[in-house]
């Protein structure tokens, strides 16, 4: 009965203590380049799948037009691709620094085309924590995120309309400091 007693103090206090003590004293791994802890994926994956399973609503989207896909491809391009990837391209710079690393949504190995549509809806609608998957659901109508969904969904059979929206874009961007004309700088009247 002793054995049991100071089994249970152990696994009820010192054992929680301990992992306390690690966690203040900044030993815990927090940066994205740390291990993971151990069985950290698996208790993340199980508890995420459990409520997808339970949340996420159904829905076919296999009868969305070709201007949705493109609609969908045009939210891709603004709002998932600096982490997601675009088809034929490689890994984006950002993505390569986030830990889990974000599935590059158009290759074979981590497509979602196997995925119910639905599931997808769920985690862009809702994101996922500690994974640096923000939610969409405050930013993006519920027919954005469906589009986009349905677009990863069927990733593997896009018309080439969708295809073409999903080209890398050229950056445009041009600082105030390199398109404004130069300017003189007035006369110092003291001199």
């Amino acid at each position: 009965m002793k054995t049991f007693v100071s089994g249970l103090v152990v696994g009820v206090l010192i054992i929680p203590v301990l992992f306390l003590l690690i966690a203040v004293t900044g030993h815990f791994p927090a940066a994205t380049a740390d291990s993971p802890l151990p069985f950290e994926k698996t208790i993340a994956g199980v508890a995420l799948h459990a409520r997808i399973h339970r949340e996420a609503p159904k829905r076919d989207v296999s009868s969305l037009t070709t201007a949705d896909l493109v609609s969908g491809a045009n939210v891709y391009q603004k709002n998932c691709a600096s982490c997601h990837g675009l088809p034929q391209e490689p890994k984006p710079l950002q993505a390569t620094g986030m830990f889990p690393p974000p599935p590059q949504l158009f290759t074979a190995d981590d497509g979602v085309t196997d995925d119910p549509a639905g599931e997808v809806f769920w985690k862009v609608k809702n994101g996922i924590r500690l994974t640096g998957m923000p939610a969409f659901q405050a930013s993006l109508s519920d027919e954005q995120m469906w589009q986009a969904s349905a677009l990863v969904v069927r990733a593997d059979k896009l018309p080439t309309e969708a295809l073409d929206a999903l080209k890398p874009v050229a950056s445009t961007i041009v600082t105030n400091a390199a398109s404004a004309p130069p300017t003189q700088v007035p006369a110092n009247p003291e001199k």
